[in-house]
């Protein structure tokens, strides 16, 4: 049996009520979902996937009946497809009823906290054309991982930054859409990681709510009026969650914004007595998914207000860059090397390179850097593999084997 800590029980057990507790420990005796999220721009049937029902909040997702193991599947690496938990897929809910093409001015949306990816990549899959994605990261490792995420997705129009909210609020950039998928204290991810549970005080989360409330606080201005900003947590406590959301709403001036729900999907709306705002909370045991906390909120809009043109030079100038979705090669000797993420672009044109498919076997061979040996047909230079018609990458074909340029470090390390 699970051991919380006695101030997490004490406290979580009276926001809850006795039946919705008792349903959250007995979910730590059940198998934890496991969701996955078709990316729109590389379709592929995933047939071999064991897809069991839909996720019902959000289009092309699904839960699997067990989990099979992703490393062993080039699909995976390929990015037509994203393992997703089940409640952050609810922003897709949202967009759909809130952020339809005729809402963008500015056409630009805002990404603050989003490593690892997944809600960057669904916002990138629900975003209308023409917009574009600042998708950033404030830790610089993280950052990495969510700029191999994003390029994986292959859209152009995502910007990966590794940035304070501070570094956003000096530029003068104006978003039609900011999510803050703020750093918190956890504990809806007690199932998956135990580790969240040794972290656990009092002290911490109210050191997180304090830091959310300076994130919002820093970001605000760059909300455009009548834009929209996504708050949401992975955790319960009301003092991270409808606390923080009536000091957005009272302080800033926000207006919180209803979502439509579904009863069947048991989502559980405030807990807080006294509250009377819309907010959403998915409870593992409740909700098939792991925990989450979301708000949606519109800023004052000013009938006055006129979009402004977006200075990406001036804009880009004030904020370290990651990848910009136009990605160039590397000069080497006589030669220039094409960056890896040109071969996952989406609409990368089908004769720009040559293209050579590989087998199961040889995608993995290739994934774990191995040296491909091409056809005796395939010609010579820089050759895109595929798989299922999904491109992996580039390897050179010098004849009598094929170098493997796939990135050292996104190799699978075990076979």
């Amino acid at each position: 049996m699970t051991e919380f800590p006695v101030e997490f029980t004490t406290y979580t057990k009276g926001l809850f009520g006795e039946e919705r507790w008792q349903r959250y420990v007995d979910s730590f005796s059940q198998q934890v979902p496991v969701s996955i999220r078709r990316n729109p721009f590389k379709p592929v049937a995933l047939n071999h996937l064991p897809i069991e029902r839909e996720v019902p909040w959000c289009r092309d997702a699904w839960y699997l009946s067990e989990r099979p193991n992703f490393t062993l599947d080039p699909l995976f690496h390929a990015g037509a497809y994203y393992v997703q938990e089940a409640a952050s897929m609810f922003l897709d809910n949202i967009l759909r009823q809130y952020c339809p093409a005729d809402f963008f001015q500015n056409g630009t949306a805002l990404d603050l906290c989003a490593a690892p990816g997944g809600k960057s990549t669904l916002l990138r899959a629900a975003l209308p054309d023409g917009v574009l994605l600042m998708s950033n990261e404030p830790d610089r490792r993280r950052a990495n991982i969510l700029m191999e995420n994003m390029q994986k997705q292959g859209h152009q129009e995502v910007v990966v930054t590794n940035n304070y909210p501070k570094d956003y609020a000096r530029t003068d950039m104006e978003f039609d859409l900011i999510l803050t998928d703020v750093p918190c204290s956890g504990e809806g991810m007690f199932r998956k990681d135990d580790g969240a549970i040794g972290e656990w005080s009092l002290q911490n989360v109210m050191k997180c709510a304090a830091l959310q409330r300076s994130i919002i606080e820093e970001i605000w201005p760059r909300l455009r009026p009548g834009g929209i900003l996504v708050y949401s947590t992975c955790t319960f406590n009301t003092h991270e969650n409808e606390e923080n959301v009536r000091w957005i709403a009272e302080t800033l001036g926000a207006e919180l914004l209803p979502v439509d729900i579904d009863a069947r999907w048991g989502i559980t709306e405030s807990l807080l007595e006294g509250w009377t705002g819309p907010v959403y909370r998915f409870i593992p045991g409740i909700t098939c998914s792991e925990g989450l906390f979301v708000a949606v909120m519109r800023k004052s809009p000013d009938s006055h207000y006129k979009c402004r043109p977006l200075n990406l030079r001036k804009a880009f100038g004030r904020l370290r860059i990651l990848s910009d979705g136009h990605p160039v090669g590397v000069q080497k000797g006589k030669s220039i090397i094409p960056a890896h993420a040109e071969a996952l672009l989406a609409g990368l044109p089908a004769d720009r390179y040559a293209r050579v498919e590989l087998t199961h076997d040889e995608a993995l061979r290739y994934l774990h850097h191995e040296a491909v040996v091409l056809p005796d047909t395939a010609p010579r230079g820089f050759v895109i593999v595929t798989y299922r018609q999904i491109p992996l990458g580039f390897v050179k074909n010098i004849g009598n084997r094929a170098n493997n340029l796939y990135p050292q470090e996104w190799k699978i390390r075990n076979l």
